[in-house]
């Protein structure tokens, strides 16, 4: 049997219950990894505008990486909070023996023009996703260093983090932000061979803002999902296919890879 592309490495996901969290705990569980897999499992604020996902989705996570053979830790934890994601580092560390994949996946949106947003709905969505994946990346790249064998950082961002999408000026700058930090992790970790590189889905079916949502109704609700159209590609691309790039980059065949902006967009993010 061929070894997996990530076989013998142990990855940590944040976001991991439902949608593309979910998606890329299996699929580099398919690939050979153990995971450790995070989420927050209730809601936190009630200037988002859909509900966030529980701990028996965690725990599907935790079963569906467990039917591929690999091992898998659940832990609960919020990431605007540096001390539970130490602990998840440290349990990949003391239960699975290493870690040598982080993926920041964690985020959360909302809509509002840019002038009439609470500063509620600007601060948990720049909590989540900006200051959410430097809490991850912050807990886990000194235990990386420490351990001298190198690694993959993954921080997904958006194609917003790329293009001005509107109305979501906090979601965009938080996801310009992702982008501006693993551009200095990228030089800064280098020498410890490090690599940090950034993923920028489109449209994602099936996460958690839109389950089980009609897509015209998600399109009318949510402004963003109504911007297929704009893929020369697909309207939409499935969470299997951003975990595809995940795993590269995770992979040794991305050993030389490093800074880069990945796009998973179905061609959105290049047309004028």
């Amino acid at each position: 049997m061929t070894a997996g592309r990530v076989a013998g490495k142990v990855a940590l996901i944040t976001g991991a219950a439902r949608g593309q969290g979910r998606s890329h705990a299996v699929r580099l569980a398919e690939e050979g990894a153990d995971v450790v897999v995070t989420d927050v499992c209730h809601d936190i604020s009630t200037a988002l505008p859909y509900p966030l996902a529980s701990k028996d989705q965690l725990e599907e996570t935790a079963g569906l990486v467990r039917a591929t053979g690999r091992r898998c830790v659940v832990l609960q934890a919020d990431v605007r909070a540096v001390t539970e994601l130490r602990a998840a580092v440290d349990a990949a560390f003391a239960e699975l023996g290493r870690l040598d994949i982080v993926v920041a996946n964690a985020g959360v949106m909302s809509s509002g023009s840019a002038w009439e947003l609470s500063e509620e709905e600007w601060d948990v969505v720049m909590d989540v996703n900006l200051k959410g994946t430097w809490n991850t990346t912050r807990a886990a790249i000194p235990r990386m260093i420490e351990a001298g064998t190198g690694g993959s950082l993954v921080l997904i961002s958006s194609a917003a983090g790329i293009r001005g999408h509107v109305p979501y000026a906090h979601y965009v700058a938080s996801k310009h932000g992702v982008v501006g930090l693993m551009k200095a992790l990228s030089n800064e970790l280098a020498k410890h061979r490090i690599r940090v590189n950034t993923v920028h889905p489109t449209g994602v079916s099936d996460t958690g803002i839109g389950t089980g949502v009609p897509m015209e109704e998600l399109a009318a609700r949510e402004p963003l999902f109504g911007m297929g159209a704009m893929n020369p590609l697909a309207p939409f691309v499935e969470p299997r296919d951003v975990s595809n790039a995940v795993l590269f980059l995770a992979s040794d065949e991305a050993r030389y890879v490093t800074g880069l902006q990945f796009t998973v967009d179905a061609g959105g993010t290049n047309k004028p």
